[in-house]
């Protein structure tokens, strides 16, 4: 049976004409199918139309078209489910391809307009020609994706898919949810070109350019902590120790170029927030695998193997003892020297880093294995 979701938010010019195509459909195919139209607080007749359509009406209060495909599809009693936007922009006679691919085993087949065809002033140039290609570049590199358009708004996907990925995006950026989900689930994806046609409305799209572009950037970063936190942090520590480790000495002199107190107080500074962004990184990825939605973390898993608690602490209480007797030494140094400057700041940047270091090393593994534990708990 496939179930034909249609989000809606006061679409009466066009609905009709969009209910009609997709139930025709249906009877063309000789498909057992239901068409719901996923009302997201419609003031005009959207739900009128749908009803005497013979279409199923799914009230959803909360706004955001996230909410309204989520609802829909969760009502949904079809083992396979096709989505498409109310405004006549994807044809609902032309699904043949989709439900093709779905029968040939895969979870999710997308569509692409950006390889199909786009009818003139069916797609802003902003969207076709920057937010569409950036976003899908930045979608593909972060999750190991190979797709062309992670924007196009037909898809259709198997049910048992729909709840695997438990979904839960409210706006716009559910298009992406699904795809980061798809791919950390290494779910089957096909891509198929198709036409976009320009909609029929004379009133502008629900579509916000640039708010609704920002929500679809936010979610790929937060989704990916390897590269909002994991690679940054990394360089940032690196860099901050090259510069502490040559500079504890005392200046270095490159080309007329002297590095002295200032730059080993900005290594301390790098070291200290790359190993900040490491720290929050991992905990990320701890806190995920505590979640409903499961996905394999090797790099997590490959961290559980050699981390506990117990270690965390000697690493952390280690790094503090290194670091403060040094400062000690220092101490000790400044004593003997009858309590003259010693000129030892770029060695006290470094030895403070270290205990700097320490602490938060303590309290992070602390944390870690309150998640590592709930996740145990919850498995």
């Amino acid at each position: 049976m496939l179930s034909i979701v249609i989000p809606c938010l006061n679409e009466e010019q066009t609905l009709g004409l969009v209910v009609k195509k997709a139930k025709a459909s249906l009877k063309r195919l000789g498909i057992e199918g239901e068409v719901i139209v996923a009302d997201n607080g419609s003031t005009d007749r959207s739900i009128a139309i749908a009803e005497e359509l013979g279409a199923r009406v799914v009230h959803v209060p909360q706004r955001g078209y996230g909410c309204a495909l989520i609802a829909g599809m969760q009502a949904a009693r079809g083992k396979c489910l096709l989505m498409g936007d109310a405004d006549d922009s994807y044809n609902f006679e032309e699904i043949d391809p989709f439900l093709e691919e779905i029968e040939k085993g895969y979870d999710l087949v997308m569509s692409t307009r950006l390889k199909g065809r786009i009818e003139p002033g069916a797609m802003p140039f902003l969207h076709r020609y920057l937010g569409t290609p950036v976003l899908t570049f930045l979608l593909n590199r972060l999750f190991k994706l190979k797709i062309s358009d992670c924007n196009s708004g037909m898809r259709c996907l198997t049910k048992e898919a729909f709840e695997r990925l438990r979904l839960s995006s409210q706006g716009m950026e559910f298009a992406s949810e699904m795809l980061i989900k798809s791919g950390l689930l290494h779910l089957k994806i096909k891509e198929i070109p198709i036409t976009l046609y320009k909609d029929k409305r004379n009133r502008p799209p629900h579509l916000n350019t640039w708010s609704d572009g920002w929500r679809h950037l936010k979610f790929m970063f937060l989704y990916s902590p390897k590269y909002l936190f994991l690679v940054p942090g990394l360089a940032f520590m690196v860099l901050g120790f090259f510069l502490m480790l040559i500079l504890f000495r005392g200046p270095v002199e490159v080309s007329g170029i002297v590095f002295d107190t200032h730059s080993s107080l900005l290594g301390s500074l790098l070291a200290i927030l790359g190993y900040q962004l490491l720290i929050t990184g991992m905990q990320a990825r701890a806190f995920a695998q505590t979640q409903p939605f499961q996905f394999k973390d090797t790099t997590l898993a490959s961290f559980y193997k050699c981390f506990s608690l117990e270690r965390g602490l000697v690493l952390g209480l280690l790094l503090f003892a290194v670091g403060f007797g040094c400062d000690v030494f220092v101490v000790y140094e400044w004593i003997q020297a009858g309590f003259k400057n010693l000129n030892e700041a770029n060695l006290l940047a470094l030895t403070s880093t270290l205990m700097i270091l320490g602490i938060q090393t303590c309290f992070a593994s602390f944390f870690v294995q309150i998640l590592r534990d709930s996740d145990q708990r919850r498995r």
